[in-house]
């Protein structure tokens, strides 16, 4: 039986910008237009947490077995370190995240300007900070070590959900899930980056404070992401006396750890 070609690079960074697109429209578009203060029918910090959730989990399932999901620079990062993801598609892929994380911005914007008095910059526009700019009014120590910590938990999560010898079916309900953990955790913080592409976004239109804090939301998630996919190489090793708990078939979920699975990809 002949092996399926590769999806083309195009559509697969294609997938990832609409992915990432949909991540920043649905928990940042939460934050601004349905839980900002005074807008009727609030939906609240968990309301923010789960719309988060459900942008990865609901893209996971759509757009999952084009590029594998990650919409997120740190998921790719953390990924390629671990092995399961090839270094040479990194830069394709964060641009792709990027861009989609951006445009989203751009709608979002677009469409909170109809909100009757809204200040962009004065709301914040749901935009990543420490100290004066943290909700809680956390310092910028603690949202380093929140990001790292938080990021390093979502990749391990990725890392086992994915793994041909957990229940594939499940893999978006637990990351979406993770996600929404993580934002509960976090949104008192620093309003929960743990994506660098989400960070960006925002902090383009709201300029000022929130481009000068911007590199946190880079380095703590690629850090904790980094130092995830090391542990991960080893905690998920393949060892011939490792015992499945039954046979697991592949599945467009299972292609979330590696978008070439059953092409031409050597896995190590």
């Amino acid at each position: 039986m002949p092996r399926p070609r590769p999806i083309a690079t195009a559509r697969r960074l294609a997938a990832e910008a609409i992915g990432t697109f949909w991540l920043v429209l649905g928990g940042c578009g939460a934050a601004v237009l349905a839980a900002g203060a005074g807008v009727p029918g609030s939906i609240g910090m968990a309301g923010v947490a789960l719309a988060f959730g459900l942008t990865v989990f609901t893209m996971a399932f759509a757009v999952g077995f084009i590029s594998g999901g990650h919409f997120n620079p740190a998921v790719s990062v953390g990924l390629a370190v671990a092995g399961r993801f090839p270094v040479r598609d990194l830069p394709g892929y964060i641009v792709a995240q990027l861009v989609g994380g951006i445009v989203a911005s751009a709608a979002l914007a677009a469409l909170a300007s109809g909100m009757p008095g809204f200040d962009l910059v004065a709301s914040g526009f749901a935009a990543n900070g420490y100290g004066a700019h943290s909700p809680g009014g956390y310092g910028m120590v603690t949202a380093f070590l929140a990001e790292a910590l938080l990021t390093a938990g979502f990749l391990t999560v990725i890392l086992g959900a994915t793994d041909e010898r957990s229940p594939a079916a499940f893999a978006p309900l637990a990351i979406g899930l993770a996600l929404t953990l993580i934002h509960l955790i976090s949104i008192p913080i620093d309003n929960t980056s743990v994506n660098p592409a989400r960070s960006t976004g925002p902090a383009l239109f709201v300029g000022g404070w929130a481009l000068s804090q911007l590199w946190l939301f880079w380095l703590a998630p690629l850090s904790g992401a980094a130092v995830a996919g090391l542990v991960g190489r080893w905690l998920f090793a393949h060892r011939d006396e490792d015992q499945s708990p039954g046979p697991i078939g592949d599945t467009p979920v299972e292609l979330m750890i590696d978008p070439d699975r059953g092409t031409d990809v050597t896995r190590p």
